[in-house]
């Protein structure tokens, strides 16, 4: 059996061994410049390939739920609460009835709350304007409540096996790697999609954008300074005493109370004033509301 330091070091083999310098600058590929690049996506994929449960399944609610989960946390994170999730919420069904109250109360671990109250925004619009099933349609998808374009694609990739074009943190790093110099310093998504659009697997979208974003995942791992090559990288700000931290504390507190005055609140933040613009940063999203002194999840 491999341990995780043998599992380390042949991945790290695998992708120094792999000769990148014939794919850089290209920009219409041809038929075996394709073929070649999806093989060794492929090899690497069977060789690494990440095991996750919502990857054993095509159902669209646990699809566009991992996705939405995946959007801005880490899968690892994502992977010890995407179960509990589920539990909770099986289907588009349940989680439409479901009291935001409760969805919140699941979603804690995973950050970025509001993402929680889309998923339940997601499930009432699928569950009133479209009969319990989720369109594959990207445009539909790209209007509903907190999906956006990409994640719309990635959805339709995963859930129906359509060929989408979408790009994300993993797939951006595969391609800066493979198809720009060493010294291109800012890699813009516009000059990516293009190369995404012609690499693309059409027969087996599902598959082959699991493979690309594992490839990613390992390239950052073993070459972590490529991230930065790219025109979109911004270096996550401090979490530590940030206003996300301080509204993850305020929604934590009130998932597990009915409700909490604004005096339980303040053992979050000292400063009254940063306190009442993030109480009603957190009103305006619907996220909370405030009945006389006490406010409770909305």
């Amino acid at each position: 059996m491999e341990t995780q330091q043998s599992i380390w070091e042949n991945q790290f083999s695998f992708l120094s061994a792999v000769n990148y310098e014939q794919f850089i600058g290209l920009s219409y590929p041809t038929k075996k410049q394709i073929e070649a690049f999806q093989t060794i996506i492929y090899d690497y994929y069977k060789r690494f390939g990440r095991v996750f449960s919502w990857r054993q399944m095509i159902d669209p609610y646990k699809i566009i739920v991992s996705e939405v989960m995946l959007q801005q946390t880490q899968t690892s994170r994502v992977a010890t609460r995407y179960e509990q999730f589920i539990g909770a919420f099986p289907d588009f069904s349940a989680l439409s009835k479901a009291r935001l109250h409760d969805v919140i109360f699941h979603w804690q671990g995973l950050g970025y709350n509001r993402r929680g109250k889309y998923l339940w925004e997601v499930a009432k619009k699928v569950e009133t304007d479209f009969g319990g099933n989720l369109p594959n349609d990207t445009k539909i998808l790209e209007i509903f409540p907190g999906i956006g374009k990409a994640t719309a694609a990635s959805i339709c990739a995963f859930a129906f096996n359509a060929p989408t074009i979408f790009i994300e943190t993993n797939i951006r790093t595969v391609f800066t790697k493979f198809f720009f110099r060493s010294d291109v310093l800012s890699v813009h998504d516009r000059d990516i999609e293009p190369l995404v659009a012609a690499m693309l697997d059409k027969k087996n979208a599902r598959a082959w954008y699991y493979a690309l974003t594992d490839f990613g995942v390992g390239l950052k791992k073993h070459f972590p300074s490529l991230n930065a090559k790219s025109a979109h990288y911004n270096k996550q700000s401090k979490f530590e005493g940030s206003d996300r931290q301080i509204r993850g504390k305020i929604l934590k507190l009130l998932s597990v109370k009915k409700s909490a005055e604004s005096q339980e609140l303040a053992v979050f933040c000292t400063d009254q004033n940063r306190l009442e613009k993030i109480l009603k940063q957190l009103q305006k999203e619907k996220l909370i509301l405030q009945t006389e002194n006490a406010f409770e999840i909305g």
